[in-house]
């Protein structure tokens, strides 16, 4: 082989390697972790004012996992007149889960998780108590 057929071959070969490179990365799953994750930036101090909130309060809400459902103990906290909570999949966005607080229920809220794949969530639970807005986060694996 002379050198004019190895430059050949090494920038065909080089060509190719590009074009499955580029192939590969446009392939490529990239999920945010939020639609609206410009916006949620721009309102971050609301929620530091949430999460100040949340620590300012003597008992706070607990919450565990008890027979692949998700138990959510307010304790002396009965005030709430809204909430969300939101179960949070950081590897996958399509897993994502959203379940709202019963105002009516404020001692212990119970939400079905059995059909949510194993592994690690963030529980990430907002809600409103006294016109005062509440936020506290807890990762959970199912």
């Amino acid at each position: 082989m002379n050198w004019g057929k190895g430059i050949i071959v090494a920038f065909v070969s080089f060509a190719v390697f590009i074009g499955i490179l580029v192939t590969v990365c446009i392939k490529q799953d990239i999920s945010l972790v939020s639609k609206e994750y410009y916006q949620e930036e721009l309102n971050y101090q609301q929620q530091i004012e949430r999460i100040a909130n949340t620590e300012a309060l003597a008992v706070k809400p607990d919450l565990h996992l008890a027979h692949r459902q998700l138990e959510i103990n307010f304790g002396a906290l009965n005030n709430i007149e809204h909430g969300e909570l939101k179960l949070f999949r950081p590897s996958d966005s399509r897993l994502d889960k959203k379940f709202a607080l019963d105002p009516a229920n404020t001692t212990v809220q119970r939400f079905d998780v059995s059909n949510l794949p194993a592994g690690m969530y963030k529980a990430r639970m907002q809600w409103t108590m006294n016109q005062k807005e509440y936020f506290m986060e807890h990762i959970i694996n199912l």
